[in-house]
């Protein structure tokens, strides 16, 4: 068969790696159904959404295969082999409906293609090759449905396990405000009681008034009291419990704890005893220390509610439920609130982290709910790779054009033959039922689809770093 100067001789075509091993009536068929055509430097070849009529297999030139994500265009690949194929790849798979493509070619220089319509084609193909047309439709269709269920299944596992660890945070300081609720009430009830009680005593209202003024210097000195030693702390206690037995000052013993947490020392008890007769400075004493012992309560229910407050802020700058979907982004933000919500399984493992933040960090445009799945997944692995313990580093810098996210652990390292295939869907180093496989591969696609970024890995025994470096600008900016 000689060929039209617009079309491919069957040789040319066997010259295709997608045509080399067809016979020679196969290539027959093709040459005389096929044509060449050509395309302009920074046109598209194709539109992704567009109804899918043609098969093109690259002639010569450069092309771009693009997705649009959430409004933006992102460059899956760039490619100037000859013989790669795009367009209606679908083609052989039966549909009631005219497949759409899934992308967007575009040629980056000047390109010319062997091109064929689709309907036609996909039909052939599936003459020539039915058994395996079934078999590849069978396993597109599975590898799909696969990878949605396990794809559903590691981000509820990533869920799960964000949630049992915030959990965990969120009922300690909980706790803790419960119990100190409980014990401020019976304290305020003893502290009206004692006030009551000094009210109907026959004191001097000027002793009243010194002794709450008293109570309030007590209590601005709490404010100020330094931490002492376990030592210090317990000669303090011996000394304020013998001045209290040689004043006669019931619970000796309960008291004391009590004074010295909050900075009180004997030169106190003394101005309190110059102040109240002495049938009353016991309980003088007692009502300064439910003061005293309230302030802490107070002080403690605070603290709690702080943390309580802290931990439901980070899991919203974690989820990023009030914020745009893409927008320009501190990275240190989603670290830290991730570092947050794995701070509980951080402290199981018996991890010290290292915190390497650069302060003067530029913002970069992401996706940050999406990030934050990232910085979740290699977090997570990196403390899964030291189960005795170790060093968790997260850093951040600036690289040129680009800035630098570094998730280092010291656990035993990826095997340099193993590097290569971590990103890969499915592909996982832990035992079967422990690791869906997809976590980095997510992360991957995140980063460098999504984002216009890169992750790699740089890994030897006792350092291992994942590395993801997101551009300074919008990868689909002027596109």
């Amino acid at each position: 068969m000689t060929a039209t100067p617009d079309t491919l001789g069957p040789e040319d075509l066997r010259t295709l790696f997608l045509f080399e091993s067809l016979d020679p009536g196969q290539l027959d068929w093709l040459s005389a159904r096929g044509r060449t055509e050509s395309r302009a430097a920074g046109t598209n070849v194709f539109t992704e959404g567009e109804e899918a009529t043609c098969f093109f297999v690259l002639l010569s030139g450069t092309i771009s295969m693009r997705r649009r994500v959430e409004g933006t265009e992102v460059e899956i690949s760039r490619t100037s082999q000859r013989g790669v194929y795009s367009g209606a790849t679908q083609a052989f798979m039966p549909s009631e409906e005219r497949s759409r493509y899934l992308n967007s070619v575009l040629a980056v220089t000047d390109a010319e293609f062997w091109v064929i319509d689709a309907d036609e084609y996909g039909r052939e193909i599936r003459t020539w090759f039915p058994m395996a047309m079934h078999m590849l439709e069978g396993l597109t269709i599975g590898m799909r449905s696969s990878q949605l269920i396990v794809g559903q299944r590691e981000r509820l596992l990533s869920l799960g396990r964000l949630s049992a660890g915030l959990t965990h945070e969120l009922n300690n300081p909980a706790a803790a405000a419960v119990r100190a609720t409980a014990a401020l009430r019976e304290r305020v009830s003893r502290m009206r009681r004692k006030l009551a009680h000094l009210a109907s005593s026959s004191v001097d209202p000027q002793a009243l008034v010194a002794l709450t003024d008293l109570q309030e210097s007590a209590v601005e000195q709490m404010v100020k009291a330094e931490k002492l030693s376990p030592m210090a702390v317990s000669d303090a206690e011996d000394a304020l419990s013998d001045w209290l037995d040689d004043h006669a000052v019931a619970g000796a013993w309960d008291l004391a704890p009590t004074l010295v947490a909050a900075g009180v020392n004997v030169d106190l008890l003394d101005e309190i005893s110059d102040t109240m007769p002495p049938d009353l400075l016991s309980d003088g004493i007692h009502w300064v220390a439910y003061a005293l012992d309230t302030e802490q309560l107070m002080n403690e229910i605070e603290d709690s509610t702080t943390r309580i407050s802290t931990l439901v802020g980070a899991a919203k700058q974690y989820s990023q439920l009030d914020r745009a979907t893409a927008q320009d982004v501190d990275l240190r933000d989603g670290l830290v609130s991730t570092l947050v919500m794995l701070g509980h399984k951080i402290k199981e493992a018996g991890v010290v982290l290292v915190k390497d933040l650069d302060p003067d960090l530029p913002r970069v445009p992401a996706y940050p709910a999406e990030l934050n799945q990232v910085w979740t997944n290699l977090i997570d692995n990196a403390i899964g790779a030291m189960p005795g313990g170790g060093t968790l580093t997260v850093r951040t810098t600036r690289e040129e054009s680009c800035v630098l996210v570094e998730i280092g652990d010291t656990g035993a390292g990826v095997p340099q033959q193993l590097q290569t295939k971590i990103f890969e869907p499915f592909f996982t180093t832990k035992p079967v039922g422990e690791g869906t496989g997809l976590g980095l591969d997510i992360s991957y696609r995140v980063i460098t689809q999504r984002h216009g970024g890169d992750l790699r890995v740089v890994s030897e025994p006792g350092d291992t770093r994942f590395q993801v470096r997101l551009p300074l600008t919008d990868p689909g900016a002027g596109r």
